[in-house]
Protein backbone atom coordinates (compact mmCIF):
# COMPACT_ATOMS: atom_id res chain seq x y z
CA UNK A 1 0.00 0.00 0.00
CA UNK A 2 1.29 3.16 -0.76
CA UNK A 3 2.15 5.79 1.57
CA UNK A 4 -0.31 8.20 2.60
CA UNK A 5 0.37 12.37 3.38
CA UNK A 6 -1.88 15.53 3.97
CA UNK A 7 -0.52 18.73 3.59
CA UNK A 8 -1.82 21.57 5.56
CA UNK A 9 -0.40 25.37 5.29
CA UNK A 10 -1.27 28.23 6.43
CA UNK A 11 -0.18 31.50 7.79
CA UNK A 12 -1.11 30.33 11.23
CA UNK A 13 -1.30 34.07 12.85
CA UNK A 14 -2.37 32.29 15.28
CA UNK A 15 -3.02 28.64 14.83
CA UNK A 16 -7.09 27.84 15.97
CA UNK A 17 -9.06 25.09 16.62
CA UNK A 18 -10.26 25.06 12.59
CA UNK A 19 -7.06 24.08 11.37
CA UNK A 20 -7.13 21.22 13.93
CA UNK A 21 -10.58 20.41 12.86
CA UNK A 22 -9.69 20.51 9.28
CA UNK A 23 -6.54 18.60 9.37
CA UNK A 24 -8.25 15.85 11.59
CA UNK A 25 -11.56 15.33 9.76
CA UNK A 26 -9.44 14.87 6.20
CA UNK A 27 -6.53 12.64 8.11
CA UNK A 28 -9.46 10.51 9.52
CA UNK A 29 -11.39 10.45 6.24
CA UNK A 30 -8.11 9.93 3.86
CA UNK A 31 -6.80 7.59 6.60
CA UNK A 32 -2.85 9.07 6.40
CA UNK A 33 0.15 7.84 7.39
CA UNK A 34 0.88 11.43 8.58
CA UNK A 35 -1.07 14.97 8.46
CA UNK A 36 2.10 17.92 8.01
CA UNK A 37 1.27 21.11 8.63
CA UNK A 38 3.37 24.00 7.08
CA UNK A 39 3.62 27.12 8.31
CA UNK A 40 3.95 29.64 5.49
CA UNK A 41 7.49 31.74 5.43
CA UNK A 42 6.58 34.93 3.10
CA UNK A 43 3.10 34.91 1.78
CA UNK A 44 3.27 36.91 -0.92
CA UNK A 45 -0.76 37.33 -0.92
CA UNK A 46 -0.46 37.93 3.33
CA UNK A 47 -0.15 41.45 5.05
CA UNK A 48 2.37 41.27 7.10
CA UNK A 49 2.81 38.75 10.24
CA UNK A 50 1.78 39.58 13.74
CA UNK A 51 3.96 36.44 14.94
CA UNK A 52 6.93 35.11 13.98
CA UNK A 53 8.07 32.35 11.81
CA UNK A 54 8.98 30.23 14.82
CA UNK A 55 6.26 31.46 16.98
CA UNK A 56 4.06 30.39 14.63
CA UNK A 57 5.69 26.96 14.43
CA UNK A 58 5.72 26.52 18.01
CA UNK A 59 2.07 27.28 17.87
CA UNK A 60 1.36 24.72 15.45
CA UNK A 61 3.22 21.86 17.04
CA UNK A 62 1.02 22.78 20.62
CA UNK A 63 -1.84 22.90 18.81
CA UNK A 64 -1.71 20.05 17.12
CA UNK A 65 -0.04 17.85 20.05
CA UNK A 66 -2.02 14.67 21.15
CA UNK A 67 -3.61 14.18 18.48
CA UNK A 68 -4.13 10.90 17.30
CA UNK A 69 -2.23 10.29 14.14
CA UNK A 70 1.02 11.15 13.31
CA UNK A 71 1.77 15.06 13.14
CA UNK A 72 4.69 16.81 12.09
CA UNK A 73 5.89 20.56 11.52
CA UNK A 74 7.16 21.52 7.94
CA UNK A 75 9.51 24.16 7.92
CA UNK A 76 10.50 24.21 4.50
CA UNK A 77 8.75 27.08 3.78
CA UNK A 78 9.58 29.17 6.64
CA UNK A 79 13.41 28.33 5.77
CA UNK A 80 12.66 29.53 2.18
CA UNK A 81 11.27 32.52 4.12
CA UNK A 82 14.62 33.01 6.06
CA UNK A 83 16.23 33.63 2.47
CA UNK A 84 14.05 36.31 1.37
CA UNK A 85 12.08 33.76 -1.17
CA UNK A 86 8.43 33.67 -1.36
CA UNK A 87 6.34 31.18 -0.29
CA UNK A 88 4.28 29.10 -3.34
CA UNK A 89 2.53 25.95 -2.70
CA UNK A 90 3.76 24.77 -6.09
CA UNK A 91 7.61 24.21 -4.69
CA UNK A 92 6.49 22.87 -1.67
CA UNK A 93 4.27 19.91 -3.12
CA UNK A 94 7.55 19.22 -5.64
CA UNK A 95 9.58 19.37 -2.93
CA UNK A 96 7.27 16.70 -1.12
CA UNK A 97 7.13 14.59 -4.42
CA UNK A 98 10.45 14.31 -4.70
CA UNK A 99 10.89 13.06 -1.34
CA UNK A 100 8.40 10.56 -1.16
CA UNK A 101 8.44 9.69 -4.48
CA UNK A 102 6.07 8.99 -7.09
CA UNK A 103 3.80 6.43 -5.71
CA UNK A 104 2.93 8.10 -2.53
CA UNK A 105 -0.81 9.37 -1.94
CA UNK A 106 -0.61 13.46 -1.75
CA UNK A 107 -3.53 15.42 -0.35
CA UNK A 108 -3.14 19.23 -0.09
CA UNK A 109 -5.61 20.84 2.32
CA UNK A 110 -7.69 23.88 1.93
CA UNK A 111 -10.93 25.93 2.61
CA UNK A 112 -13.43 26.92 0.25
CA UNK A 113 -12.49 30.40 0.79
CA UNK A 114 -8.80 29.50 -0.96
CA UNK A 115 -10.47 27.69 -3.86
CA UNK A 116 -12.31 31.02 -4.83
CA UNK A 117 -8.84 32.54 -4.90
CA UNK A 118 -7.14 29.33 -6.68
CA UNK A 119 -6.36 31.29 -9.96
CA UNK A 120 -4.42 33.67 -8.38
CA UNK A 121 -1.98 30.92 -6.73
CA UNK A 122 1.54 30.82 -8.92
CA UNK A 123 1.45 27.68 -11.35
CA UNK A 124 -2.25 26.90 -9.88
CA UNK A 125 -2.87 24.08 -12.90
CA UNK A 126 0.51 22.53 -12.07
CA UNK A 127 -0.71 21.93 -8.48
CA UNK A 128 -2.49 18.93 -9.78
CA UNK A 129 0.10 17.41 -11.74
CA UNK A 130 2.08 16.91 -7.52
CA UNK A 131 -1.05 16.31 -5.34
CA UNK A 132 -4.85 15.80 -4.61
CA UNK A 133 -6.68 18.99 -3.75
CA UNK A 134 -9.33 18.73 -0.81
CA UNK A 135 -11.52 21.09 0.28
CA UNK A 136 -13.95 21.54 2.91
CA UNK A 137 -17.11 23.57 3.05
CA UNK A 138 -20.06 25.00 4.27
CA UNK A 139 -23.05 22.48 4.24
CA UNK A 140 -24.86 23.59 1.19
CA UNK A 141 -21.98 24.44 -0.41
CA UNK A 142 -22.58 23.99 -4.29
CA UNK A 143 -19.68 24.18 -6.71
CA UNK A 144 -22.12 25.12 -9.84
CA UNK A 145 -23.40 28.28 -7.41
CA UNK A 146 -19.77 29.20 -5.56
CA UNK A 147 -19.27 31.60 -8.21
CA UNK A 148 -16.01 29.99 -8.70
CA UNK A 149 -13.36 31.20 -11.68
CA UNK A 150 -14.81 29.15 -14.13
CA UNK A 151 -11.57 27.76 -15.28
CA UNK A 152 -11.40 26.44 -11.42
CA UNK A 153 -14.48 25.19 -11.10
CA UNK A 154 -14.00 23.25 -14.13
CA UNK A 155 -10.38 21.86 -13.02
CA UNK A 156 -11.86 21.26 -9.83
CA UNK A 157 -15.29 19.60 -10.92
CA UNK A 158 -13.61 17.10 -13.77
CA UNK A 159 -10.92 15.49 -11.03
CA UNK A 160 -13.95 14.88 -8.74
CA UNK A 161 -13.34 11.49 -6.59
CA UNK A 162 -14.03 9.61 -3.38
CA UNK A 163 -12.08 9.54 -0.42
CA UNK A 164 -10.92 5.46 -1.80
CA UNK A 165 -10.06 7.02 -4.94
CA UNK A 166 -7.38 9.53 -3.55
CA UNK A 167 -6.04 7.09 -0.89
CA UNK A 168 -4.78 5.03 -3.19
CA UNK A 169 -4.03 7.03 -5.68
CA UNK A 170 -0.62 9.59 -6.19
CA UNK A 171 -2.54 12.82 -7.19
CA UNK A 172 -4.90 14.78 -9.50
CA UNK A 173 -8.11 14.53 -8.11
CA UNK A 174 -10.22 16.52 -5.87
CA UNK A 175 -12.92 16.10 -2.98
CA UNK A 176 -15.26 18.37 -1.58
CA UNK A 177 -15.86 17.57 1.72
CA UNK A 178 -19.52 19.70 2.20
CA UNK A 179 -20.28 18.68 5.84
CA UNK A 180 -17.77 21.01 7.87
CA UNK A 181 -18.73 23.62 9.85
CA UNK A 182 -16.07 25.31 11.25
CA UNK A 183 -16.03 28.93 10.42
CA UNK A 184 -13.31 30.82 12.52
CA UNK A 185 -11.28 33.57 11.59
CA UNK A 186 -7.71 34.35 12.55
CA UNK A 187 -8.32 38.15 11.76
CA UNK A 188 -11.46 38.03 13.93
CA UNK A 189 -8.96 36.04 16.66
CA UNK A 190 -6.28 38.77 16.90
CA UNK A 191 -8.98 41.71 16.59
CA UNK A 192 -10.54 39.72 19.87
CA UNK A 193 -7.25 39.33 21.52
CA UNK A 194 -6.18 43.05 21.01
CA UNK A 195 -9.08 43.86 22.85
CA UNK A 196 -8.73 41.79 26.18
CA UNK A 197 -11.43 39.34 24.72
CA UNK A 198 -11.31 35.59 25.82
CA UNK A 199 -10.80 33.48 22.96
CA UNK A 200 -11.20 30.14 24.46
CA UNK A 201 -13.68 28.50 22.29
CA UNK A 202 -11.27 29.37 19.26
CA UNK A 203 -7.77 28.65 20.16
CA UNK A 204 -6.42 25.68 21.91
CA UNK A 205 -5.44 26.27 25.29
CA UNK A 206 -1.67 25.33 25.19
CA UNK A 207 -1.51 27.74 22.07
CA UNK A 208 -3.97 30.94 24.18
CA UNK A 209 -1.20 29.90 27.16
CA UNK A 210 1.73 30.80 24.75
CA UNK A 211 0.14 33.46 23.35
CA UNK A 212 -0.11 35.08 26.61
CA UNK A 213 3.50 34.02 27.85
CA UNK A 214 4.55 35.80 24.77
CA UNK A 215 2.89 38.60 25.01
CA UNK A 216 1.32 38.18 21.16
CA UNK A 217 -1.82 39.71 19.69
CA UNK A 218 -1.80 43.09 22.00
CA UNK A 219 -2.21 46.54 21.07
Amino acid sequence: MAYRIALLGGSYDPVHLGHVALGGYFANLLQVDQLRVIPTGLPWQKATLKASSQQRADMVALAFAGQPFSVAVDMQEIARGAQGLATYTIDTLRNVRDELGPQASIAFLMGADQLQRLDTWHEWQALFSYAHICVAARPGYNLATAGLPPAVAEAFSKRLATPEQIRNTPHGLTYLAQDFAVDISATQIRAALQRGEQANSLIPPLVLDYIEQHHLYKS
